[in-house]
């Protein structure tokens, strides 16, 4: 029997070709095959697709043709984020440069848990998340999973720089990561803070942060996942420095507003946060996973340090090798740089600002086609890339029927958001070639299937 060839190595590239040639070919039909945003059919019938295709997942021979066999029926019965018709959630097309760098990424296989593993991907972190923190005027940043590992880091250094215990003061709009956070770290229950509008009350903050014992982390959001809206963070981070309280910023979603001439004041206090959570596999098109968290005191990180002689040997750090295992709570890590570093030489600020700028516009033109139909009733104009609205005098229950009729079809993938007391259905626009006619053909859809 032949050994199974290798990716990486001399011979990588060549018996990595005709693969990547399968692969393309398999994503290409089962794409066509699927014919829209998502497979029709619902969950039971998706998982019957995916039962027949598979088979045997561990047959007693192998199958030479599982790759193609298992691409197409991946691909067949996904939901494609790069479909106009798409647009129910934060998970975006990557672009794809980025996609190809993380092909290069996963045949090199660096691991980020000791330097020897990772000598180039360790050098082009360090440069890539500096750049990234100084973009939003912090320090240093982490790369992390998402936004929901950032929040959770950021509360982990607050409670270690506050001597073991912190107590988080966040809005009734944040997202469900932080109070989660809380509970895994061992703290005490977080004091929500009425967010009436969707945005956090700087009034009824000022009252909380006036009355309750320190230490405290209050914890805004830019870009909350209902509706896209970013709370005032300039009176925000005022009360916070008056009250002596840590800063951390959720912008998991609108931190990449900052690439934007148009739209980076929207940031304006982000960089007086202690933390920011970023996440660019939301608005920054890059394959999941891609988060950070930006720190402002790069001195804050030392908690995180852990010695495993090793990976970190005391005469190795000496002798000048880079310390990995402080940079993140996991151990093994793949190089999620390396796409993030690509995107950022290819396009550069001009052209990431440019896409953004892009979505943006795509979701006021949803928002004004909205406001002019008479069958709709618009939330409110969006602040980022997120439309809310529903089909005029229609109850919850038949927004939500209508939602799902869509996805059962396979027509298109909307999303639910609850403002305002009233269940709204959700158009997230992350796709840059998303054009004028996408935009009608998805209300006409929406308004075929509302009961008259």
């Amino acid at each position: 029997m032949s050994l199974p060839p290798l990716a990486s190595g001399p011979d990588g590239p060549t018996a990595l070709r005709p693969l990547i040639d399968t692969v393309l070919d398999a994503l290409r039909d089962g794409s066509r095959s699927r014919g829209g945003p998502l497979p029709e059919g619902g969950p039971q019938t998706v998982t019957a697709r995916i039962t027949d295709a598979v088979g045997d997942i561990l047959p007693h021979d192998g199958d030479p043709d599982a790759l193609r066999t298992l691409v197409h029926a991946l691909a067949a019965n996904s939901a494609d984020p790069a479909d106009p018709l798409c647009t129910a959630h934060l998970h975006g097309p990557p672009l794809a440069t980025a996609t190809a760098a993380d092909l290069a990424a996963s045949t090199l296989n660096p691991s980020l848990d000791s330097w020897d593993q990772a000598p180039a991907a360790s050098a082009l972190e360090a440069l890539v998340t500096r750049a990234l923190a100084h973009e939003i005027g912090l320090a240093d940043a982490l790369v992390t999973t998402g936004g929901t590992e950032a929040n959770q880091l950021a509360l982990l250094l607050a409670r270690e720089a506050h001597g073991g215990s912190v107590r988080l003061v966040c809005g009734a709009n944040a997202h469900h990561s932080l109070p989660r956070a809380a509970w895994l770290l061992g703290l005490p229950d977080p004091v929500v803070v009425p967010a009436p509008a969707g945005t956090l009350d700087p009034a009824a903050l000022d009252e909380a942060l006036t009355h309750l014992p320190r230490p405290l982390l209050v914890a805004a959001t830019a870009g909350t996942t209902d509706a896209g809206l970013i709370d005032p963070l300039p009176e925000i981070a005022g009360l916070c420095a008056a009250h002596g309280a840590r800063l951390h910023i959720d912008a998991a979603y609108g931190g990449s507003l900052v690439f934007s001439e148009r739209h980076r004041e929207k940031l304006a206090g982000l960089e007086a946060a202690h933390t920011v959570a970023l996440d660019l596999h939301k608005l920054g098109w890059q394959p999941i996973a891609a988060g950070l968290l930006a720190v402002a005191r790069p001195r804050d990180l030392a908690v995180l340090h852990h010695h495993a002689d090793y990976l970190n040997a005391d005469d190795d750090t000496e002798a000048g090798h880079p310390d990995l295992l402080g940079r993140s709570l996991r151990t093994t890590r793949r190089p999620d740089v390396l796409k993030i570093a690509v995107t950022l030489k290819t396009l550069g600020r001009t052209g990431l600002g440019a896409l953004v700028d892009q979505v943006c516009a795509r979701a006021r033109h949803l928002a004004a086609l909205v406001h002019d139909h008479p069958g709709f009733d618009l939330y409110d104009r969006p602040v980022i890339s997120t439309v809310l609205f529903r089909p005029t005098h229609a109850t919850d229950a038949t927004v939500a029927d209508v939602r799902r009729t869509l996805l059962h079809e396979g027509r298109a993938v909307l999303g639910r958001a609850r403002m305002d007391g009233r269940l709204w259905l959700k158009a997230t626009l992350l796709n840059p070639h998303t054009g004028p006619d996408d935009l009608a053909h998805l209300l006409k859809l929406v308004e075929g299937t509302t009961p008259r």
